[in-house]
């Protein structure tokens, strides 16, 4: 499989890495990473009620969704979409457990809502006013791989810019355990088809078999406050494009599967 495809529009965003402009000159050891974490963004492309019931999860998410596009210059109601996240909301699916197992009665509805891995997908239609698809997509440790290809191949069959966003949050409880995950990590693209006529960045995508997968590991100052959330394996990816030569990574599709990216 060759998937090729343009890169319109990049946003990062993690406490101490608030936003890509930031994010780039960190990786790029232009400046040092903020000392005060940044608080979580307040998703204002949804209104004050449902702004206050967001999870972080939505919050994240919105907020790479929204700088992408405007990095992009597309309106974001157009735009299919493909979410990806590791887990999900594991603080809402650890209160939702222990409650079920202890007073199943007193189950919030708005965090039942909100505990449906599609959530942040839900509200980017909403906040939108979006009628173009989307997806939801998991693949545990290859959920930011997965989630690429899903979003290229859309952009290459259908002929049409996707945005792809990605995010985890801070694990909760029992799950953390199983599931550990700290801090907020969201990124975000606007992937489209390649023009011949313009100059762009792009991306080519090889998939290979292998014996054992080894991604390509995160090496700028950046990766220490990103290590322990669950998106952390998309960081070589980003480290990539902070850099305006062409290079080549590897991220994991499966344990025998290699996903080669060669960015331009």
């Amino acid at each position: 499989m060759t998937l090729r495809v343009a890169i319109e529009g990049i946003s990062f965003w993690a406490p101490r890495l608030p936003g890509w402009d930031i994010a780039r000159a960190v990786i790029l050891g232009e400046q040092a990473p903020p000392e005060t974490p940044s608080p979580r963004p307040s998703p204002t492309l949804l209104a004050p009620t449902e702004r206050r019931r967001a999870p972080d999860t939505v919050a994240v998410a919105l907020e790479v969704a929204v700088r992408a596009c405007e990095a992009s210059g597309r309106k974001p109601s157009d735009l299919p979409s493909v979410f990806a996240s590791t887990h999900g909301d594991l603080a809402i699916s650890d209160y939702m457990c222990s409650t079920l197992a202890t007073t199943p009665t007193l189950i919030s509805p708005v965090k039942f809502h909100n505990s449906v891995h599609n959530a942040a997908a839900g509200y980017w239609s909403i906040g939108t006013g979006s009628l173009a698809p989307y997806t939801a997509i998991s693949a545990y440790e290859s959920t930011f791989g997965e989630g690429l290809v899903e979003a290229a191949t859309q952009v290459v069959c259908e002929n049409r810019p996707v945005l792809y966003v990605a995010f985890d949050i801070e694990a909760k409880g029992a799950l953390s355990t199983m599931a550990p995950s700290r801090g907020l990590l969201g990124a975000a693209l606007v992937l489209a088809p390649v023009i011949q006529s313009q100059q762009q960045r792009s991306l080519i995508l090889t998939t290979e078999s292998v014996a054992e997968c080894q991604p390509t590991p995160a090496r700028s100052a950046a990766a220490p406050l990103v290590a322990d959330n669950a998106l952390a394996p998309c960081l070589p990816f980003f480290e990539v494009l902070a850099s305006s030569s062409p290079r080549t990574l590897c991220l994991a599709l499966s344990r025998n599967t290699a996903l080669n990216v060669q960015v331009n």
